[in-house]
């Protein structure tokens, strides 16, 4: 140790208490003094405390601004300066919906977007996107498919990023060698399916459901269609199902309407050339009964189903409300509680309503012992009838609409939440308000009117019910308890 060391640490310690003093000082005269009111430029959200909203749930008011390209796209916009970055959001009706005779067609069309474009492969594409900090995103569903891109909203970065992600919407080459390696990987997943009773289920449950409709169909196609496509079949679908009037054009982030006005034009001239595309009929109700999959396990799937609503349906916040107290909510609901908690039947059972362009499913879903099947599928069929006769509790409802309530601000809680609204708002043509006008139609339910609406598109007999898993000899369910029970089986399949 040198002669100085000791002073420099006095000094050091000296510091380190002015700096403690300095702090108590600023937090003592902190709630005295005024907040700049200069420190955000006028229109910036400002946080609020608890006691500041008076028990009533926050959340973000979206300004949501409309319009619709030289070439028919629609445009979704919200801006928002607080990062410096913005997504965009292309949203096509080309599903499996679209699919035609070809089962898959939708799905591998969106799937080697990326892969090629003119004067570069996938990897040239994937290296330029991570070059400029942008991410690409896709993917393909019943109804849609999907295009995305996250970059910084500086022009240097947001350019040539936009630039790229024009070229891979509007101009993919579907190279021959990724073709194949992505009908490889899709023929491998088929071959995992068969030892998911799960998901032979789900596929089959669709099948008895839809029949003949475009829904019916695995959207990843399946082991027959799959090697069959071409790049021609890719390139046709493209051409019509990603077609500038056939786009949805959501983006939200840090631009001006000017700007958002310019890149959407932008984008919507790089796609095809084309109008909407039709709808799929209304899918007609088919007759209830049940299919069994002989499967060796130690659990039961059992998957009900029928005809739900479409998702401009008058009844949505209704039905998403009653649902929620069936068995939509998780724990509480009176399908948790009367299957899991009181008789320990299962580790969970759900229901869910999943309104499309036209009526899609209402189903619930749940796995239990293999002897207690039966039982476990005329307590569900039961624990249905009885609250569609009854309706919920006041009970219920009211805390159902506190849950709703409460959980709202997550679904604009982030830039990529609000422009997956958007883009849902735009698909399913609903009004710019609807977020808002869903908490209000919520909040303002009764008992009566939840309990009618959930009678009027359920029907407790007109069930497609398919079971996957052993033929075993039933036990009769255990009495439920007033305490929770442990579930009858160690770990769920999946």
């Amino acid at each position: 140790m040198t002669e100085r060391s000791p002073l420099r640490y006095g000094l050091l310690g000296l510091a380190l208490l002015l700096l403690i003093g300095a702090l108590v000082w600023l937090a003592q005269r902190a709630p005295q003094t005024a907040a700049p009111t200069t420190s955000a430029p006028a229109g910036a959200p400002r946080l609020e405390s608890l006691a500041g909203i008076n028990g009533k749930p926050a959340h973000r008011a979206l300004d949501i601004q409309s319009w619709r390209t030289a070439e028919g796209a629609k445009v979704l916009f919200v801006e928002a300066r607080q990062l410096p970055m913005f997504d965009l959001r292309l949203t096509f009706a080309a599903g499996s919906s679209q699919d035609g005779g070809t089962p898959g067609l939708a799905l591998l069309t969106n799937a080697m977007l990326n892969e090629g474009v003119p004067g570069k492969d996938t990897t040239a594409i994937a290296e330029g996107f991570e070059g400029l900090g942008a991410q690409f995103g896709n993917g393909a569903y019943r109804d849609m498919a999907l295009a995305s891109l996250r970059s910084l909203s500086d022009p240097d970065k947001r350019e040539p990023a936009l630039q790229l992600f024009r070229q891979v919407v509007g101009q993919p080459t579907f190279p021959e060698d990724a073709l194949v390696r992505i009908k490889n990987q899709l023929l491998a997943g088929f071959e995992l399916q068969k030892q998911n009773p799960g998901k032979l289920a789900s596929l089959e449950l669709n099948r008895q459901l839809f029949g003949q409709h475009p829904y019916a169909h695995p959207s990843d196609g399946d082991a027959q269609s799959i090697p069959g496509i071409t790049r021609a079949q890719l390139a046709a679908f493209h051409a019509k199902a990603y077609a500038a009037g056939n786009a949805v054009i959501a983006l939200v982030g840090d631009l001006s309407r000017a700007e958002a006005e310019a890149l959407a034009a932008q984008v919507s001239a790089a796609l095809p050339a084309g109008p909407a595309l039709a709808k799929p009929a209304q899918p007609e109700a088919p007759k209830p009964g049940q299919k069994h999959i002989e499967y060796p396990s130690a659990q039961t799937h059992l998957m009900l189903a029928q005809l739900g609503i479409a998702r401009d349906d008058p009844d949505y916040a209704a039905l998403y409300l009653g649902n929620q107290i069936l068995g939509g909510g998780g724990f509480g609901t009176r399908l948790m509680e009367e299957v899991r908690e009181k008789r320990g039947l299962t580790y969970g059972i759900y229901s869910t309503f999943t309104p499309m362009q036209v009526r899609g499913p209402f189903m619930i879903n749940l796995q239990t012992r293999a002897d207690y099947s039966a039982g476990a599928l005329e307590l569900v069929q039961k624990l249905v009838r009885d609250f569609l006769a009854q309706g919920p509790s006041q009970e219920e409802l009211d805390k159902a609409k506190r849950e709703v309530a409460g959980s709202f601000p997550l679904s604009t809680a982030s830039n990529a939440d609000i422009v997956g609204q958007l883009g849902a708002i735009g698909f399913y043509d609903l009004p710019l308000n609807h977020l808002e006008l869903f908490l209000q139609q919520v909040q303002a339910l009764t008992v009566e009117q939840v309990r009618t609406a959930m009678a009027r598109h359920i029907d407790p007999d007109g069930f497609v019910i398919v079971s996957a898993g052993p033929t075993v000899a039933q036990q009769p369910l255990p009495p439920p308890t007033g305490a929770a029970k442990q579930p009858v089986t160690a770990v769920p399949e999946h």
